[in-house]
């Protein structure tokens, strides 16, 4: 939810921010604004300048050229401890000789609050968390996930203005990660904390965030809600790295006020709805879902042969070799009729898609003809 009223700065603001280590760019002009009360994850691979970031808003890393404000006010060159920021980390970090109730007192008691207010402020937290009645027991006493909520009552208990999540559910389970997503999502509407989260999983992004911020090679690349980011990602990697994307290469056809044909490699020609008509010839990518894909009558659709067939309990889904044998594509088939023990690889196969359910990127460049 975004909960900015005018004239109030953002709850962070990242202006032209920069990091090299030695001759590796880590970040490179990274903008963005993070309003009051937002959930915004930065996502993307491994090395894209995610945890980069996170470390220079908390202060453990300083940008090489750029600028970092916190409500307003700028805190380059701000230690740590003076930000108004604190960071849960996937590790945890729990004291394992304190106890529940006093890993989470300890920011408190640092900062010499009386006895009965420390209560108050520790057994709150605790109950936001669903942890009350835990507050004897010890770290190696708790499940991965309690011990993560102990975790994420220290960084609360202390009201920061933003709550800096560094990959905190990396460690856990499947299951149990699911159910802490809910459980983050569900702390955050509560307490109206900002939280700002990294993740390299596509899927947790898309659970808790009120928006995105994809990063690759030290670039922000979009910068959305999940629904925009996922319907209309705006270049190839984008659409390649948040949810399956099938891309088909191919050329424009015949283009004229917004109609557009588009034959790919492989001989099938189909239409295409732009609001921008490239000039005939120009190189392109067809990127398509795999839940817009359907079975198609062999004399309509893109002719291709069903190489495999992936059983994923809640739905099946089928790989298909199309445009003259050298390009996978992948649908779903909800009625699972074609499982049936793998009997049917290899059999010919055609496919289509609606004209409005595919996105044309520019080969060359890599981003989206409107």
């Amino acid at each position: 939810m975004l909960n900015r009223s005018a004239g109030e700065p953002p709850d962070l603001e990242l202006r032209d921010l920069t990091k090299r280590f030695g001759e590796v760019v880590a970040l490179a002009g990274v903008s963005l604004e993070v309003a009051r009360g937002e959930f915004v994850t930065l996502l993307g691979p491994s090395g894209c300048g995610k945890t980069t970031t996170l470390r220079i808003v908390a202060g453990f890393e300083q940008a090489t050229a750029g600028t970092t404000a916190i409500r307003g006010e700028r805190v380059d060159g701000v230690p740590p401890y003076r930000r108004n920021v604190n960071t849960v980390f996937q590790s945890y970090a729990l004291f394992p000789h304190l106890s529940v109730f006093e890993n989470v007192a300890f920011g408190l008691r640092v900062r010499r609050l009386g006895t009965a207010e420390i209560r108050r402020a520790v057994t709150a937290a605790l109950e936001q968390v669903r942890l009350g009645g835990f507050e004897r027991r010890r770290p190696h006493e708790l499940s991965g996930g309690q011990q993560q909520r102990v975790a994420l009552a220290r960084a609360l208990v202390n009201r920061p203005a933003i709550l800096l999540l560094d990959e905190p559910l990396g460690a856990l389970d499947l299951k149990l990660r699911k159910e802490m997503q809910l459980e983050l999502k569900r702390v955050h509407r509560e307490v109206g904390i900002t939280f700002v989260y990294v993740t390299h999983d596509q899927e947790e992004a898309l659970t808790m965030s009120d928006r995105i911020a994809v990063m690759d090679a030290g670039r922000l690349v979009q910068y959305a809600a999940p629904r925009e980011i996922y319907q209309a990602p705006r270049t190839t990697f984008v659409a390649n790295f948040v949810g399956v994307s099938n891309f088909l290469p191919g050329a424009v056809g015949d283009a004229s006020d917004g109609r557009v044909t588009i034959d790919l490699d492989g001989g099938w020609r189909f239409p295409a709805i732009l609001r921008e008509a490239p000039p005939p010839g120009r190189r392109v990518l067809v990127a398509i879902r795999p839940e817009k894909v359907r079975l198609a009558p062999p004399d309509r659709g893109l002719p291709g042969r069903l190489e495999d067939v992936v059983y994923l309990g809640n739905r099946v889904t089928l790989v298909v070799r199309v445009g003259g044998g050298d390009r996978l594509l992948q649908l779903e088939d909800p009625t699972g009729r074609l499982l049936d023990g793998g009997s049917g690889i290899g059999q010919p196969i055609a496919v289509e898609w609606e004209p409005a359910d595919c996105l044309v990127f520019d080969q060359a460049r890599g981003e989206r003809i409107a």
